[in-house]
């Protein structure tokens, strides 16, 4: 029966494996092509796929990475994502610790109706706000600047963020907190010495969530910054590589690559509490 029962369990460990290494390699197989075609011409990929380029005679170039590395703007424009990205990314966690820790272990008058108007929030689009928000700024010190960046961001990224860490927050012991304030201590201290430490999990997977979604984004830089090319981030940038009629998209693929060195190193160094902190936080509550 224990055999049977073994063999069962194997069987079906092995056939999720096999599922899940099957669904990562068709994810994989348009970032290869996209990283094969960086290493090729306009012409070489107009006239043939390019699993093509796999098979002698090989005809790579870094003529694409060449072209990209030596622009004058795209060093500035890496800068800019970072100056963009990294304040956007500590204020929403931020922000989202606070709140999250408020609803999960604070008692306050209309708690769960709070908490329900801002789940609702994550159905409304982006684009419905930015009309709104630019008119706050316009005429403002504000406008064209990081600031106005950093903001949008912030107020368009609490919804999720609460959502994540309200669940993760709301999961962990409670006789640690009433512990806690048995002995005297404060809010403030209880989140900063307590819920701090054993939230590392779901406060890394937000990081990459936020990190990536502003790392990536060009909408939101395109209207708050304005047109002045000084202040645009990578996103921005690649995309003015294309001209009108269509030409250099061959450029576009060697800078995509590019611009994914920062997301990868934030990932890989991160993803050991990704899986833990975003499947803790999405079942318990």
């Amino acid at each position: 029966m224990n055999s049977s029962r073994n063999h069962g369990s194997a069987w079906g460990r092995s056939l999720t494996h096999t599922l899940l290494v099957s669904v990562a390699v068709l994810w994989l197989i348009p970032a290869l092509g996209l990283f094969v075609a960086s290493f090729r011409t306009a012409a070489d990929t107009n006239r043939s796929g390019w699993w093509t380029a796999l098979t002698p005679p090989y005809s790579f170039t870094l003529a694409n990475y060449q072209f990209v590395l030596e622009r004058d703007n795209i060093w500035t424009s890496f800068m800019n994502s970072l100056y963009i990205t990294i304040p956007a990314t500590v204020l929403v966690t931020m922000v989202a610790g606070f709140a999250a820790y408020a609803f999960a272990w604070m008692d306050f008058p209309g708690r769960n109706a709070l908490f329900l108007v801002m789940v609702g929030l994550l159905v409304v689009p982006l684009q419905v706000t930015l009309i709104p928000v630019l008119g706050l700024f316009r005429g403002t010190p504000l406008a064209g600047s990081f600031l106005a960046v950093w903001l949008a961001h912030t107020g368009d990224g609490p919804p999720f963020a609460i959502y994540l860490l309200r669940n993760y927050l709301g999961g962990l012991p409670g006789s640690v907190m009433e512990a806690a304030k048995i002995d005297g201590a404060s809010h403030a201290q209880v989140y900063f010495r307590l819920i701090l430490p054993m939230s590392v999990p779901a406060l890394a997977a937000l990081v990459i969530f936020q990190f990536l979604w502003v790392w990536n984004d060009m909408l939101i830089a395109m209207v708050f910054l304005g047109p002045v090319p000084g202040n645009h981030p990578l996103p921005v940038t690649l995309a003015n590589l294309v001209t009108n009629f269509g030409g250099g998209w061959q450029f576009v693929t060697a800078a995509a690559f590019v611009s994914m060195l920062v997301p990868l190193v934030v990932f890989f160094g991160l993803q050991r509490f990704f899986v833990h902190g975003v499947t803790a936080g999405s079942v318990k509550g």
